[in-house]
């Protein structure tokens, strides 16, 4: 679990591609700190599990789910990425729940100046859509935003000088795609309001089928 506070910007400095798959390796400093084996870091809010580290960066698997639900198939060797550990639990939680588990990407449609802030502009499935609310939370490429405007197939975040300065999403152009997950909760009050319990229908319908 995470909570979409940036701890640092690190380097994809190789990516070995399989069929279907690949494994990257990370250059950073921050959440090299405490790394273990097995642990897991969220790389443009994706979650991540480490499987070999030495001094100055750590390796990951990627299954084909992953690249295909995510932009880290469209990233180069060399793209920085933003990177954060899981939250501790002695922690302050100052974003908000982020499970790192993306629900799929949007493309960026305008970068427009505000005062003293950056509006951008993000387009999307409706399937992602749906989760978004005016004033909600959600996590692009990790970071824990606040949605500032919405239509009917975009939303807008706002992002703050220190947001831009500490993350990767302003060097991002229009036209390229992000990483998106939504709020936890929506999807959870969704599933419970629509579940069906398929063991009470199988019992109607046997019901029906031998004239009771």
């Amino acid at each position: 679990m995470f909570t979409g506070l940036i701890e640092e910007m690190g380097e994809l400095a190789e990516i070995k591609r399989g069929t279907k798959s690949a494994s990257l390796r990370i250059r950073a400093k921050t959440v090299l700190e405490d790394v273990k084996v097995g642990d897991s870091i969220s790389v443009n809010g994706i979650c991540l599990t480490v499987t070999s580290f030495d001094q100055t960066s750590f390796t990951v698997d990627v299954m084909p789910e992953t690249l295909q639900r995510s932009s880290l198939g469209d990233a180069p060797s060399g793209a920085r990425v933003n990177l954060e550990r899981a939250m501790a639990m002695n922690g302050r939680f100052g974003g908000h729940i982020v499970s790192g588990h993306i629900d799929g990407t949007g493309r960026i449609l305008s970068k427009t100046r505000d005062d003293n802030a950056v509006r951008i502009r993000i387009t999307a499935d409706k399937s992602i859509l749906k989760y978004i609310i005016h004033k909600g939370s959600v996590t692009l490429d990790g970071i824990s935003l606040t949605v500032a405007s919405l239509g009917s197939q975009w939303f807008e975040v706002s992002i703050i000088p220190l947001t831009a300065a500490d993350t990767t999403l302003l060097g991002k152009s229009v036209g390229d795609r992000i990483n998106i997950e939504c709020d936890l909760l929506g999807k959870y009050v969704e599933r419970l309001m629509t579940f069906q319990d398929s063991s009470k229908v199988m019992d109607l319908d046997y019901l029906m089928e031998n004239g009771f």
